[in-house]
């Protein structure tokens, strides 16, 4: 079923307030009834570039006009530069802010995204293609410092890792990194129950390596190591994380919530990646 955002004087503004949509203040368009302009969101793309030394394409209105040089979305990005955003639009705002925070995430799956379609065509789509766009929509990178979670994580233990393991989620041993921006959207409306489909990171304990996972995902995307099949992506019940969901304060929200499903028959996992390495770490699978 289609997903339509709420119009944005309907919005609750308890929602601005609860993760993840409360972890991206720092571009200040939520805070305001008024919608950023194109030129605004390019403003903050070339404050972006400033201070992470990286690109961001341009964000363009989507019009007929622009439309009719034929190009595929993905196409028109590789080729001119050009992020067609429809303006007034919660899904386009959302996929601006990912780029801004996430230019080489989203430039990794743009340049895988280009090549499928050389191979395919604009007509057909690829097992790869599906994985970028699921992780591009619905994407969560997560950092775990504790093998034993990515063995309650691997048999659907939702219990396990959100309730028994409750405090791992602020003690720093797992971390959420959303990235998708359609989860951002489901977001706006109270009460929703997210589900992310997740790539891991092994990590040392103490190291606070955000920004080295981010960077390792990417090649990995790039490279082609990455995202070639949906099954790669795990689901995370990222309602289950405390703070993110006004009900999970109840043990039994675990066990009732239909975002919690078990595990199906014969599905596993690749192990989680090991940053900076290249391979799966040697934690249960």
């Amino acid at each position: 079923m289609r997903f339509f955002a709420p119009v944005r004087a309907a919005i609750d503004a308890a929602v601005f307030a609860r993760p993840p949509l409360s972890q991206w203040h720092e571009f200040d368009v939520f805070d305001t009834a008024v919608w950023p302009t194109v030129e605004a969101l390019n403003g903050l793309a070339r404050n972006s570039c400033v201070e992470a030394g990286t690109n961001v394409p341009q964000f363009v209105a989507q019009t007929q006009v622009l439309l009719g040089d034929g190009l595929h979305y993905e196409q028109r990005i590789a080729e001119r530069g050009q992020i067609a955003t429809r303006e007034h639009n919660w899904h386009d705002l959302l996929n601006a802010l990912i780029w801004l925070r996430f230019p080489v995430l989203k430039a990794a799956l743009n340049e895988r995204q280009v090549n499928e379609i050389a191979h395919v065509g604009t007509q057909q789509r690829s097992r790869a293609q599906c994985a970028l766009t699921h992780f591009d929509e619905a994407g969560v990178i997560v950092l775990l410092r504790d093998p034993a979670l990515v063995g309650l994580w691997d048999e659907h233990d939702w219990h396990g890792l959100f309730w028994r393991e409750r405090t791992a989620w602020n003690d720093g041993r797992i971390e959420a990194i959303v990235f998708g921006h359609a989860l951002l959207e489901h977001a706006l409306k109270p009460g929703q129950l997210l589900v992310g489909k997740a790539l891991g990171v092994m990590i040392g304990k103490n190291a606070k390596v955000e920004d080295a996972a981010i960077r390792d995902v990417a090649e990995g995307i790039r490279r082609g190591e990455l995202l070639n099949d949906p099954q790669e992506l795990r689901p995370l019940p990222l309602s289950g994380i405390p703070g993110w969901h006004s009900a999970n304060e109840v043990e039994d929200f675990y066990r009732t919530a239909p975002c919690f499903c078990p595990l199906r028959r014969g599905r596993s996992y690749p192990p989680a990646l090991g940053l900076e390495s290249g391979q799966s770490s040697a934690g249960p699978s």
